[in-house]
């Protein structure tokens, strides 16, 4: 049977693309992607049953964090069981015949555009529109034939709908990658053999309350690769804390956390995997 998977987008989009690499680095070869509108509804398809995983954007190295995305797995209670990292290129693509000076206008995702400024200030005669999805973009052009229309989408989307790419790799950065977590139950991962781990915890509103915490896990030598906070709905001045940590030693990871749960509220274990970072 193929492994249902659940992305936010549609067929040919990054979030597809990163499925397919996780699982085929993991020994899956055969996937059936569940498209979703939104990234809560990726959620209630796993909880329904109508998806076995799910596979969620959190951070690019472009556009910063996605920290919804973080507050969607601490409410529904999932645990992470693996990370990807996609380098992402966007493309200029449209119905095949034209050139880039024919172009007028150029329809995508607003993370794209965020990634491709520089590219469409050098194309002033390009009116560029926001839209739902960069793969949704891709497909509604091909499925016009509309001239003169472009979209930035995945060199995958390009192929998926028959368009032609008038120019690669249009991102401003060249070191522009997007990391994904994975959420699938079969996967057995968690205690010795895992590097990482994502928590989540709220600290007393108190002066050096956060420095405390910091200095408890560099005395464990634990790596903190990313921290951000969030403000809690409706307490003020209250935040989650979301920290990844990376370790060499899972006993002096667990020694941490036992040091610091005493000096947290809600201290919240998101997830203990391998993280094998190669971008």
């Amino acid at each position: 049977m193929k492994k249902r998977v659940a992305i936010q987008g549609f067929h040919g989009s990054f979030h597809e693309e990163a499925a397919y690499k996780f699982y085929r680095e993991h020994g899956t070869q055969e996937l059936e992607i569940v498209e979703c509108a939104t990234f809560e509804a990726m959620f209630t398809a796993l909880e329904e049953g109508r998806a076995d995983a799910l596979i969620i954007a959190v951070e690019n190295t472009t556009s910063g964090g996605l920290l919804a995305n973080f507050d969607l797995l601490r409410r529904y209670g999932k645990t992470v069981k693996g990370e990807v990292y996609l380098h992402i290129h966007q493309n200029l693509m449209a119905i095949k015949g034209q050139e880039l000076e024919d172009i007028r206008e150029v329809r995508t995702h607003f993370m794209a555009i965020n990634q491709t400024r520089q590219f469409f200030e050098s194309c002033p005669w390009i009116k560029v529109i926001e839209s739902e999805d960069t793969a949704k973009s891709a497909a509604e052009l091909a499925q016009s034939g509309q001239l003169g229309v472009g979209a930035v989408a995945s060199a995958m989307a390009a192929e998926c709908f028959g368009l032609e790419i008038l120019r690669p790799n249009i991102e401003t950065f060249s070191d522009n990658f997007t990391r994904f977590l994975i959420v699938d139950d079969a996967i057995s991962c968690q205690g010795p053999g895992t590097n990482k781990s994502s928590i989540c915890f709220t600290l007393p509103h108190k002066p050096g309350s956060l420095a405390q915490i910091l200095t408890i896990l560099s005395f464990y030598d634990m790596n903190l690769s990313r921290i951000q906070s969030l403000p809690i709905p409706g307490k003020k001045w209250q935040y989650f804390f979301y920290v990844d940590i990376t370790y060499a030693d899972y006993g002096r990871y667990q020694q941490a956390l036992a040091a610091v749960k005493p000096l947290v509220e809600g201290l919240d274990i998101m997830g203990e995997y391998y993280s094998q970072i190669n971008i």
